[in-house]
């Protein structure tokens, strides 16, 4: 039958250990000296062995001593750890992170995910906007981390990774084939006059089906093989695909995912949120799907909701 340690006892092993004598244990640990000595004994009947040599002045480990004293620091930190974590008031809040629609997918589920298990208490706002949009309201302080989508050169961001843009369309669609080809982007859109720039220079036509503020419009539109569209390499999900047009249609430019960071933002929660990011994109730049754990995170879904967790409020910003 399995046996529990007493961790109580167990960091009175580790003080005794530390300070060197039970005399200064028992001060650091508001405790009796016949109490630590008592906890010691109770320890070493648990155990069923010495972990002190007592036949000299001072307080030796035996070799059984040695090797406990390793897994017992182990232990009082993970436990340290976890009661940190589940009580400290510091660790509540609300962080406010912008990321364009398009690189939300597939990204950032698993990093929410994480987040919320290892900061249960705090929160994060996800503004859903376009780069432009986003600078804007990190500018005004309405953000505390951003992500963009720029072209080489543009802003002063972090770069996290670098995707080329691909053409996308109905799985096994037949509309890129079509001339004049057909569009459907988003008004605001930036890869869109460089999509139509493509396109001109070579020399094939091209008109917009749809033109509209929503991406789940555009979406609909070239799921049914009305038109064609372009998103950064690996951001497409289900039903959407690459298009293998075999050079039918243009190459079109890559762009870098950057990360923008708010001076005011400090704290063990801010930094593991930027871990995680920075972990995230930099695998979508590698070509592998960011999961939360091996074989423990689903696909990710079309829509991020308020049903996550994370306490999270999406929004979209004018």
């Amino acid at each position: 039958m399995a046996r529990n340690l007493d961790l109580t006892a167990l960091r009175a092993f580790v003080t005794v250990v530390d300070v060197g004598g039970v005399t200064r244990a028992a001060g650091l640990l508001h405790l009796s000296q016949s109490a630590v000595s008592m906890q010691l004994k109770r320890l070493e009947e648990s155990v069923g062995t010495a972990l002190f040599d007592r036949s000299g002045r001072s307080l030796d480990l035996t070799a059984e001593g040695e090797q406990l004293l390793s897994y017992a620091r182990r232990m009082l930190e993970l436990n340290d750890t976890i009661w940190a974590k589940l009580t400290d008031d510091t660790l509540e809040g609300e962080i406010t992170l912008g990321v364009p629609h398009d690189i939300v997918l597939p990204a950032l589920p698993p990093v929410l995910h994480q987040f919320n298990t290892e900061f249960p208490r705090m929160k994060i706002t996800l503004i859903s906007s376009f780069t432009r949009a986003l600078k804007e309201e990190f500018t005004r302080g309405n953000c505390d981390v951003i992500l963009t989508t720029e072209d080489a050169g543009e802003g002063n961001g972090e770069t996290l990774c670098t995707l080329p843009m691909t053409w996308v369309g109905a799985p096994g669609g037949k509309a890129w084939r079509q001339r004049p080809v057909r569009l459907a982007f988003e008004e605001r859109c930036k890869f869109r006059p460089g999509v139509q720039a493509a396109l001109d220079a070579a020399g094939i036509p091209w008109e917009m089906a749809v033109t509209s503020e929503m991406s789940r419009t555009i979406d609909a539109t070239v799921i049914a093989d009305l038109a064609i569209h372009a998103r950064l390499a690996g951001t497409q999900m289900e039903p959407l695909e690459p298009i293998d047009h075999g050079g039918a249609l243009p190459d079109l430019s890559t762009n870098h995912v950057n990360l923008y960071v708010a001076e005011s933002l400090r704290g063990a929660p801010a930094e593991a949120l930027l871990r995680m990011l920075r972990q995230a994109y930099a695998a979508l730049g590698q070509g592998i799907t960011p999961t939360h754990a091996p074989g423990q995170w689903p696909q990710p879904r079309p829509v991020v909701t308020t049903t996550l967790p994370v306490d999270l409020r999406e929004r979209r910003s004018s």
